[in-house]
């Protein structure tokens, strides 16, 4: 969901106010020395002061919180456990480490800083004892959270993807189409990568669900020195954008820490078990980037989804071997995505007065029947985006009579190409493993980031009409189609 020309988007990051590191704000917290993340972040670069921001719903979906901890106080407005228990109470800890990240209290001269000094929480626990995280408390809680103003949610979990072993991909239509039903309700939704002990191998070279999901912000980690861990998993489509994901500093029970009496640090990551106490992982990257778009979405409310996205992505700090990670290429890749989170830069962009990314209309129409987008008339021209990496497949549903012949044409973004083809009434999937290739009837000549499709109907009825990236590249293309007969 990506939506400048990759020129436009060049120019508006140049000229886009700098970094202001010199004489960007210090928040007091004590501390704040031990976040090594949020100078990478460039978090607090781009105000000299800590400014008055609107507060902006964000949604933790998770393990539940420590409700009382004092750097939390006044964060959170609503909670909801959608596997038993108090959604207050977080037994596990991942929760509340999330949740500190994310809207520990800033500049209040206690413990560590949130990011997003503007967020107020809401807290989904879907974390039952078992540790088990089940489809359906994910999907609903989501819903929940989108209906409750969930502008950003974060998912800090995932399920195995292998698309070359259908028996061990976790693949949920039901978390899809969670994820769509809070686009359509104007959320950001962001989710980690994955991490590879959860994997059959280690590094894994597949992103985790839902991260691997359209209209989903992928997160992957970077180490203190700028390489890429092991444990991050690997992904040349999904993995969108990364942050620092080891050695990390949060908020934590308080029932748990006391546990370990000596410790100072009361509350803090730094008193947790050994399995918390350094904070590595891809669920400790993710929260970052939420707390970046919920930055955003303060600072211009009229930010939709997909816009967001694609200032956090696109003005990204390139990660290579300059940078430390030896094995990452120049510009996106498997490892990082778009680079490495650069707050203030986005900011910049967002608020420097250039272009910014167009919003979709249209989304979310990424498959066939009711999840595509209804198209009127005898003739229309439309103007949408699509992106390789995000956005790849947009479907729209036109009425054929039987014996009406429809021209369709379509230009795409520069530096890319499409294709187009026509399904029959009736096509449920026109992607994935349950596609229903039998279903086509006609498929586009194409000439790069140009297609053209005709076809007599030999049936009435709601005909698809998908276009699709077939090749690296994003941005705003055009399609029209006309009938005859």
């Amino acid at each position: 969901m990506k939506r400048l020309a990759l020129v436009a988007l060049l120019a508006a990051l140049l000229a886009a106010p700098a970094a202001r590191a010199a004489g960007a704000f210090v928040p007091d917290d004590p501390l704040l020395a031990k976040q090594w993340y949020l100078t990478q972040d460039k978090a607090f670069d781009y105000w000299p002061d800590p400014p008055v921001l609107p507060p902006v719903r964000v949604a933790v979906v998770d393990s539940g919180v420590d409700y009382g901890h004092p750097e939390l106080t006044g964060q959170i407005v609503a909670g909801k456990s959608f596997v038993g228990g108090d959604w207050r109470v977080d037994t596990e800890g991942h929760g509340t480490f999330v949740a500190g990240v994310i809207a520990a209290g800033t500049n209040n001269t206690q413990g560590i800083a949130g990011l997003a000094f503007p967020a107020q929480l809401l807290i989904a626990k879907v974390v039952p004892k078992s540790g088990t995280i089940s489809t359906r408390a994910e999907a609903n809680a989501i819903r929940w959270a989108a209906d409750n103003g969930a502008r950003v949610i974060n998912l800090s979990l995932g399920g195995l993807r292998d698309p070359f072993h259908p028996d061990l991909d976790l693949y949920s239509f039901e978390e899809e189409s969670a994820v769509d039903y809070a686009f359509r309700k104007g959320a950001v939704v962001v989710a980690a990568v994955g991490n590879g002990d959860e994997a059959p191998s280690e590094p894994w070279r597949f992103a985790s669900y839902p991260a691997a999901l359209p209209h989903v912000i992928g997160v992957s980690a970077l180490a203190r020195d700028g390489s890429v861990p092991d444990f991050s998993n690997r992904d040349a489509v999904y993995n969108d954008l990364a942050a620092p994901g080891d050695e990390i500093v949060s908020t934590f029970p308080r029932a748990l820490t006391a546990k370990y009496p000596a410790c100072v640090d009361q509350g803090y990551s730094d008193c947790a078990s050994p399995d918390y106490r350094r904070g590595d992982g891809t669920s400790f990257a993710a929260p970052q980037v939420s707390a970046a778009a919920a930055l955003l979405i303060a600072s211009r409310p009229g930010l939709r989804p997909d816009q967001v996205a694609s200032l956090l992505e696109h003005s990204a700090d390139d990660v290579n071997a300059s940078t430390g990670c030896k094995q990452c290429p120049l510009l996106r890749d498997a490892f990082t995505g778009w680079g490495s989170l650069d707050v203030a830069t986005a900011l910049g962009v967002a608020l420097g007065g250039g272009p910014l990314p167009a919003a979709d209309r249209y989304e979310t129409n990424d498959d066939a029947g009711p999840r595509s987008a209804i198209l009127y008339g005898q003739s229309r021209t439309i103007h949408a985006t699509i992106d390789f990496w995000d956005d790849q497949v947009d479907v729209y549903r036109v009425y054929l009579r039987r014996g009406q012949r429809l021209f369709a044409a379509a230009t795409g973004p520069s530096r890319t190409a499409i294709s187009m083809m026509l399904w029959r009434p009736g096509t449920t999937r026109v992607e994935g493993v349950t596609a229903q290739l039998s279903r086509r009837v006609a498929q586009a000549r194409v000439s790069g980031r140009k297609a053209r499709l005709a076809h007599t109907a030999t049936v009435g009825g709601w005909y698809d009409l998908e276009l699709k990236a077939t090749a690296p590249g994003f941005g705003p293309y055009t399609m029209s189609f006309g009938k005859k007969g």
